[in-house]
């Protein structure tokens, strides 16, 4: 019993319940599904990814958002960022900065912050959040990060940004 309503299955569904934003100086809640996105080249070997949200002229705050999907064997080396991000692996094991990090793991990078030597042997995927950093604030960057047509040798990288 919720207060003076049965609390069933019956009962609830006769709730009517219509609501309005109040606030009309807020935007609603986006909806994307993976299944929509093909896959898409990144810079670091082996890896490739569906980044379902990404910063564009007419909306730069957006976040890098999606799953990155890494084949045996993939890795990179020790980089630098100004903005943060959130990693939360789904599938595989990854090496990261000599720590070993299975399905379930989150992982937080404030700003600014390294991403230590990464591998896999096992592949996997990893759905990341990158946004703007609260207290740099530089923006994480997908144009020739995630949409790469062709990917470059890891030495020509830059890995300081």
């Amino acid at each position: 019993m919720s207060k003076d309503t049965p609390d069933t299955a019956e009962q609830n569904a006769r709730l009517q319940t219509s609501r309005e934003a109040s606030r009309k100086d807020h935007n609603p809640y986006i909806v994307k599904h993976l299944d929509d996105f093909e896959w898409e080249t990144i810079r670091w070997p082996g890896e490739t990814g569906k980044m379902l949200f990404h910063p564009e002229p007419d909306n730069p705050t957006h976040p890098n958002a999606g799953i990155l999907r890494l084949e045996p064997g993939a890795y990179h080396p020790e980089h630098y960022h100004g903005f943060a991000q959130v990693w939360h692996i789904l599938k595989g094991e990854f090496e990261i900065d000599g720590e070993i990090c299975r399905p379930g793991s989150v992982l937080f990078h404030p700003d600014p912050h390294f991403e230590g030597e990464f591998k896999t042997e096992t592949g996997g995927e990893i759905f990341i959040v990158q946004y703007p950093g609260p207290t740099t604030g530089e923006r994480p960057i997908y144009s020739g990060r995630f949409n790469m047509s062709k990917r470059n040798e890891v030495k020509d990288e830059r890995v300081d940004l």
